[in-house]
């Protein structure tokens, strides 16, 4: 693979090595020079940045935009979602992105993480209870890491139960979209702002206990909200709503089965944990790094030339950080594919850095922690129910989650 600097800009490297083998090839861009260009999934180029320091700076650099209207004319194309689903953190910069993360930022303090704890190890049992009386084999995607965070978000926004499993089919239809088969996203588009839509006008006719109806007191309260400067339009509401639900979903259940699975690849680490489950927050952090649910920061535009390792970027361009690549740096993290519980963490990159790090990263935590120690109690025999090689990691270079995980016990 070439460095950029040796790179003709309409001549971007293939992105097949990163789904197939994405440690290895990051390896060897890190290697051969901190910037790359590469083709990202809308099929227009884009440039990559591999090595930790690179990427940590970038991260909290605000010359790095999230907006779209950042990006060079004929860019960046990216999902096509409707403005109702648009206007979400993910693409905003100040003051817009800090007005909306502190109306909702007060549902994910680690007071009220804390809170959920005891109803979260509730629904972990209760899925682990159906597993173990149709006994194994089972798929811990579908029967376990999925189900369980989907109840724990659909539970705190207050999704009615009918409607969950059609939202798990919306949201596996945009995390790996099938390219022969566009429609099926736009199909899923449609559904799911038909039912945020609904959802949102239910909650404003019959408030419950629950943060959508407090998110829709906020919209609708004539008086501005708090201090008459936090409001919301509807369009960033259901935005909103779409975030915390679809995010809050994609990031735990991916990082719930890479765990298991780093686990099932390390025996004698995970009989360590089972013997000392107080240890599971350490671990998770080193899964974290080690094996992470986001390979790729949601890419930058930059408001004007900049640089990064020594390669300059015109405004415009896209910007993919590669926090798997930074979370295995060398210069960081010594012996970075070896897992190890006891290394220091603190700076990983896993959950983001700067003002858009995870805003549900306790929640993040406190339910893989919490999945894993129900799990490991339960089954201290767990193993793989198929050849290793035999396994499957979804197409996509922004999420890295297991498509489905067969455990026997």
């Amino acid at each position: 693979m070439q460095n950029t600097a040796e790179t003709a800009p309409d001549a971007p490297l293939d992105t097949a090595p990163l789904l197939d083998d994405p440690h290895t090839a990051y390896a060897a861009l890190r290697e051969a020079g901190p910037v790359h260009r590469i083709t990202g999934a809308d099929g227009q180029p884009a440039w990559l940045v591999t090595r930790y320091d690179d990427v940590r700076r970038a991260l909290a650099d605000p010359r790095l935009s999230l907006d779209k209207r950042h990006a060079a004319p004929g860019g960046f194309r990216g999902f096509a979602l409707p403005p109702a689903l648009d206007a979400n953190l993910l693409n905003m910069d100040p003051p817009d992105h800090t007005r909306i993360r502190r109306l909702v930022g007060k549902a994910f303090t680690p007071g009220r993480v804390d809170a959920l704890r005891t109803p979260v190890r509730r629904v972990a049992e209760e899925l682990l209870d159906a597993m173990e009386r149709r006994g194994g084999p089972a798929d811990l995607i579908a029967d376990y890491a999925g189900p369980l965070p989907i109840t724990v978000i659909c539970d705190l926004l207050g999704v009615p139960h009918q409607d969950r499993r059609d939202f798990l089919a919306w949201s596996d239809a945009l995390i790996t979209p099938d390219p022969t088969r566009p429609e099926l996203m736009r199909q899923a588009i449609g559904a799911m702002l038909e039912f945020y839509t609904g959802l949102i006008a239910a909650k404003r006719a019959a408030p419950g206990d629950d943060l959508l109806s407090d998110l829709v007191a906020v919209r609708d309260d004539t008086d501005g909200g708090a201090g008459g400067g936090d409001r919301l339009t509807e369009d960033e509401l259901t935005s909103l709503a779409f975030l915390i639900l679809f995010a809050g979903y994609e990031n735990t259940v991916h990082l719930i089965g890479n765990a298991v699975l780093t686990l099932l690849d390390h025996p004698e680490q995970l009989q360590e944990l089972q013997r000392n489950p107080a240890e599971l927050p350490a671990a998770v952090e080193e899964f974290l790094r080690y094996d992470g649910p986001s390979p790729i920061a949601i890419r930058r535009f930059p408001k004007e030339d900049v640089e990064i390792g020594g390669v300059r970027i015109p405004a415009g361009q896209s910007v993919l950080l590669a926090i798997a690549s930074a979370n295995r740096d060398p210069a960081r993290f010594p012996d970075p594919d070896r897992l190890d519980r006891g290394r220091e963490l603190s700076g990983h990159l896993a959950l983001g850095h700067g003002i858009h790090y995870c805003l549900g990263a306790p929640l993040a935590r406190m339910e893989t922690v919490t999945a894993l120690e129900a799990l490991l109690a339960r089954f201290p025999e767990l193993r793989l129910a198929v050849p290793r090689g035999d396994l499957r990691h979804r197409p996509a270079l922004r999420s890295r989650g297991l498509i489905s995980l067969p455990v026997a016990w």
